[in-house]
C-alpha cells in the first residue's frame, strides 16, 4: 500500500464535513443561547451570543408551570421508560427464543403475527384501548403506562430478538441439554448472555421511542401529576407562548438526560447497534 497523500480533494472533503457538522450543531447552538437570553434579545439577535446570560431561566423552567414541574415530569419519564424497557427485554427475549426455536408452521405464524403488529398503527385501536384501561383502573398511573408500552412495542422487540436468535448456533444449548439443564435454565444461563448486542439495540430503540413519545402520555396521563417531559414541555408552550427563552430552557432540560446517556455510552451504543444489526 502507498502512503496517504493529502491533496486538495481531501481538503475539500474535510471542509464539506466540517460545514455539515456546523450545520448539524446549529439547532443546538440556537437552543442553548436562546435559553439564557432575555425574550426581546432572542427575537432581535437569535444567532448572536447572549450579552448577559441569565441561568435563572433554567431554575424557573425547572419549577415548572401550574400543570406540574419538570422535576416531576423527569421522574415520570425515567420510571416509565426504564420500567417499560426492562419488561420488554425480559418478556420479548424469552418470547423470541420460543418463536425462533419453534420450528414449522406454528412458529412462522406467530412470528408473522408479531410482524403484523409492527405494520398496523396502534392509533386505530386507541379508543377501545383507553376504555379498557379506564375500566381496569390503569389510566393515570405508572403501571398502566408500563403495561401499555410493553404491549405496543412487543412486536418490534420480538422481531429484533428473533432474527438474532435464529443466527445463533445451537451447540451451546445442546451441550447444556446433555448436562441435564431445562429449557428455562438454558435460556437464562446460556442464550440470554449471547443476546447482549441485540439487547443493547432493543434498549436503545424502545427507550428512545418511549422517552420521546407525546401522544400516549397526553391521552393516558393528561390532568395527573405523572405527565412525562414531552407533555410538560407542551404545557410550557401553552402557558408561556411569548417567553421563548423559558420554553427553550425546558426543551434543553428535557434532552439533557438522553444527550448525557449518549456521551457516556457512545462506544457501547455503537457496538450494540453493530452487533444487533449483524445478527
Amino acid at each position: 500500500m502507498g502512503l496517504f497523500r493529502y491533496s486538495w480533494r481531501t481538503f475539500l472533503r474535510e471542509m464539506l464535513l466540517l460545514a455539515l457538522a456546523a450545520l448539524w450543531w446549529l439547532p443546538f447552538y440556537i437552543l442553548t443561547t436562546t435559553s439564557v437570553k432575555p425574550s426581546s434579545e432572542g427575537f432581535t439577535s437569535p444567532f448572536q451570543l447572549p450579552g448577559h446570560p441569565d441561568l435563572g431561566i433554567y431554575a424557573q423552567a425547572w419549577q415548572g408551570s401550574g400543570n406540574g414541574s419538570l422535576g416531576q415530569a423527569l421522574e415520570s419519564s425515567l420510571i416509565i421508560t426504564i420500567g417499560s424497557v426492562m419488561a420488554l427485554i425480559a418478556l420479548g427475549s424469552s418470547a423470541a427464543y420460543v418463536v425462533a426455536r419453534r420450528g414449522g408452521r406454528p412458529g412462522n405464524v406467530v412470528y408473522l403475527l408479531f410482524v403484523l403488529g409492527i405494520i398496523l398503527p396502534y392509533q386505530l385501536g386507541i379508543v377501545p384501548l383507553y376504555a379498557a384501561f379506564r375500566r381496569l383502573g390503569l389510566v393515570g398511573n405508572y403501571a398502566g403506562m408500563v403495561l401499555l408500552y410493553t404491549g405496543l412495542l412487543m412486536p418490534l422487540t420480538v422481531f429484533l430478538y428473533t432474527g438474532f436468535v435464529r443466527a445463533l448456533p445451537r451447540d451451546y444449548e445442546e451441550a447444556a441439554q446433555v448436562d441435564g439443564a431445562g429449557h428455562g435454565r438454558i435460556f437464562f444461563r446460556v442464550v440470554f448472555p449471547l443476546l447482549r448486542p441485540v439487547t443493547g439495540t432493543v434498549a436503545i430503540l424502545t427507550g428512545l421511542i418511549i422517552w420521546n413519545d407525546f401522544f400516549l402520555p397526553l391521552v393516558f396521563l393528561s390532568g395527573t401529576a405523572y405527565i412525562t417531559l414531552p407533555v410538560a414541555v407542551y404545557s410550557f408552550v401553552g402557558e408561556y407562548g411569548a417567553q421563548w427563552n423559558l420554553i427553550f430552557a425546558a426543551v434543553a432540560i428535557s434532552i439533557l438526560p438522553v444527550l448525557g446517556f449518549f456521551l457516556l455510552a457512545q462506544r457501547q451504543l455503537i457496538r450494540s447497534f453493530g452487533g444487533g444489526i449483524k445478527g
